[in-house]
């Protein structure tokens, strides 16, 4: 039998090494800026074209390369980062191992022209599918001008699996919010098809994230400042009021390196107990400094997992000096009256080996369960699929009429002082979220009617300071507005002036209606946009859970309820109610 193992060319090769470093457009972005960076450009100029699918040119001021160093930049494994293995774990810099250059040459055609400081000439090199084309001399300005064009044209399997244009560039500013934020005295500008989406100026940090996210999130912030031997944190955190229900607003940065950690998230929603509503997530913008050699960078192809050498230390640091900080801007939770104080000894952090953390007597406590917490049915883009999900829950509900189908109500209820209700049926408890239930009715009420589009003129002009990202959103779904009744126009940079909306929408619902409605990634089709415009408009007329004080209220809702089926979820996938184990609960006595 023939010898069937062989070596792979090394176009092949190359196709394959850059399925770990271009995964998409986004993935080319964050390595030409980081290059930037590492090149000591002060300004750094990103240039899109159809989300990056045709173009993605990056052009800096920085130190640029000599005619060799142009032409070796591409070569697998050439770096000027590193020259021993002892390097690796004392990284400074962004890029290292001398893969990203080669990876996006060999998926697609890429330009660079290239000037060293003070040089007469500059160098001009094309790469198409891995192999050069031609390189030669060339007039051009000091730094260097990547262009990379038409990603994947010979690959035509990976790139039919890009997503659509919205959803590729969202992920291209989500790089480029994380480069930008680690860098405020770096100037950045992002075009896209021609249209100025940031030009961000040299700042400081604080400047930077207003820049970014808005002047409506400047009052919001407070500074976190934490200088000890061996770590520095900086950075900000937003008051309760700038949570979010997506995880957007969350940037974590080590050594001016972007990385993701569900750790130390957790370490900042900790902080924030007892001052957010369940569902909602605190923003920070925290800044980590530490020795490169207590920090392993190279765990992940895009670099944004990082190991730490002490990392419990770090969370106890992170929780601690945000705890503190809260403190200080009398931002405290509220109290709890039912509380031991003696019992926060129990829950304290123990050293290891004490007797507390041995096996015998580890108590594990959830301090944020939730029975109603359910994985949301929301897609991947953000859209709810709202009629498809509450045909479900009605279809599958008959199992649970038979429990509720009496005339007279005469079953037990007692209202739980977080806002829940208890409710006995034969031999069968129930805890009932009757806000979420009272949104179903909602639902249910206005399903096939034809809602008011007539508007009501607002005495005086609302104003909503809107990010770039928002001010995008504005321009997607802009052509839908009037005819819902909205009367609005960007008045000045990026100020959207209200001056009309709605009938039954109040003039103080009007600006966190509109954070929801920007909220959603993207609407890929009209009929996404009205379904979820008229999800959220039922939310902002439904009541809370908390608002249900009275039993004949919760009664009133409970046979309304029954009447349309008894749904178990509502239509982003929460629970309308559980059932208690009552069998398990007597075993716990």
């Amino acid at each position: 039998m023939s010898d069937i193992i062989q070596l792979l060319p090394d176009h092949v090769a190359n196709q394959i090494a850059a399925g770990e470093v271009v995964q998409r457009p986004a993935s080319i972005v964050k390595e030409l800026l980081e290059n930037a960076i590492d090149a000591q450009a002060t300004k750094v100029e990103l240039i899109i074209r159809d989300a990056g699918k045709n173009l993605v040119q990056v052009v800096d001021n920085g130190i640029g390369m000599s005619e060799t160093d142009a032409r070796m930049a591409f070569e697998r494994h050439a770096t000027s980062k590193i020259r021993t293995t002892d390097d690796i774990f004392k990284i400074s810099s962004k890029g290292f191992r001398g893969e990203a250059l080669a990876s996006i040459a060999a998926v697609a055609q890429v330009e660079l022209k290239t000037k060293k400081q003070g040089a007469p000439a500059g160098t001009n090199i094309y790469i198409e599918g891995g192999g050069l084309q031609f390189q030669e001399p060339v007039q051009t300005a000091e730094g260097s001008n990547f262009s990379v064009k038409n990603l994947f044209y010979n690959v035509p399997a990976r790139r039919k699996f890009l997503k659509n244009n919205n959803v590729e560039f969202r992920h291209i500013i989500d790089e480029f919010q994380r480069v930008a934020l680690a860098h405020p005295d770096i100037e950045f500008d992002l075009f896209h098809n021609d249209d100025i989406i940031f030009r961000l100026r040299r700042g400081t940090p604080m400047h930077r994230v207003v820049e970014i996210f808005g002047r409506k999130l400047q009052p919001l912030l407070i500074p976190i400042k934490e200088d000890l031997d061996w770590i520095k944190l900086n950075g900000y955190v937003a008051k309760p009021e700038g949570a979010k229900k997506v995880r957007g607003e969350q940037f974590f940065f080590v050594n001016n390196r972007f990385f993701k950690s569900p750790y130390l998230n957790r370490a900042v929603q900790d902080a924030f107990e007892g001052l957010l509503l369940p569902g909602y997530l605190p923003s920070f913008f925290l800044f980590l400094e530490i020795d490169p050699e207590k920090i392993d960078v190279n765990i992940h192809p895009q670099k944004t997992e990082v190991k730490f050498e002490d990392e419990n230390l770090i969370f106890a640091l992170v929780r601690s000096t945000i705890k503190k900080a809260l403190g200080i801007y009398n931002i405290a939770p509220s109290l709890d009256f039912d509380r031991d104080p003696q019992m926060d000894e129990f829950f304290k952090p123990q050293p290891s080996g004490s007797a507390m953390n041995s096996s015998s007597s580890s108590v594990s406590v959830s301090r944020d369960f939730n029975p109603f917490k359910e994985e949301s049915s929301v897609s991947a883009t953000g859209v709810v699929n709202l009629q498809e999900m509450y045909d479900q829950n009605i279809s599958a509900a008959p199992s649970k009429i038979n429990l509720f189908e009496d005339e007279d109500f005469d079953e037990d209820l007692m209202r739980l002082p977080n806002g829940y209700w208890l409710f006995n049926k034969g031999d069968k408890t129930l805890m009932l979220d009757l806000g979420r239930m009272h949104r179903i009715v909602v639902a249910d009420r206005n399903k096939g009617k034809k809602r008011s589009t007539e508007s009501q003129s607002l005495l005086f002009s609302l104003e909503y300071h809107m990010n770039e990202i928002e001010k995008n959103k504005y321009k997607s779904i802009k052509k839908f507005l009037p005819g819902l009744g909205f009367d609005m126009t960007i008045a000045h940079d990026s100020v959207l002036r209200i001056d009309a909306v709605p009938e039954g929408l109040k003039d103080t619902q009007v600006i966190k209606f509109l954070e929801n409605l920007f909220e959603i990634l993207e609407y890929r089709t009209e009929e996404d946009f009205m379904n979820y415009y008229e999800y959220q408009w039922n939310k902002l007329h439904s009541k809370s859970r908390f608002d249900f004080i009275y039993k004949y209220e919760a009664e009133e809702l409970i046979k309304e309820f029954t009447k349309i089926g008894f749904p178990n979820y509502t239509p982003n996938g929460k629970k309308c109610f559980i059932e208690l184990p009552l069998e398990e609960l007597k075993n716990k006595f």
